[in-house]
């Protein structure tokens, strides 16, 4: 099922772990306006849109729902066997987290070779 806009804007600004207020303090976008956009009684305007995208690192045609795909996400998402449509986000998350993690390591060995 298609996430709604109101959807897509929580779960953006989740995955920036914002709280209504950081955007606010941000955006100037009023914590209650965003509630209501979030929650589906109101849509932003188009200026709005891409104000709110900038901030969450996702393109307005994600944040519609006109691209499946969200932009912003790491490469590896298109790297997995098969392509990552495969994955739900739990598993593409734990794939992001598992990633970062190995080249954390690896970074630490290299600095421990100097």
């Amino acid at each position: 099922m298609m996430s709604s806009l109101g959807d897509r804007l929580k779960q953006a600004r989740e995955r920036k772990n914002l709280n209504q207020i950081q955007v606010y303090e941000r955006t100037k976008i009023n914590n209650k306006t965003l509630s209501r956009y979030e929650n589906g009684g109101s849509e932003p305007d188009i200026s709005t849109l891409k104000t709110l995208a900038s901030l969450y690192e996702v393109s307005v045609d994600w944040l519609t729902g006109q691209d499946v795909k969200q932009s912003g996400s790491n490469s590896i998402d298109r790297a997995f066997f098969g392509g990552a449509d495969q994955y739900t986000e739990d598993e593409l998350e734990i794939a992001r987290a598992a990633a970062q993690a190995a080249v954390e390591a690896y970074r630490k060995g290299l600095n421990k070779k100097k």
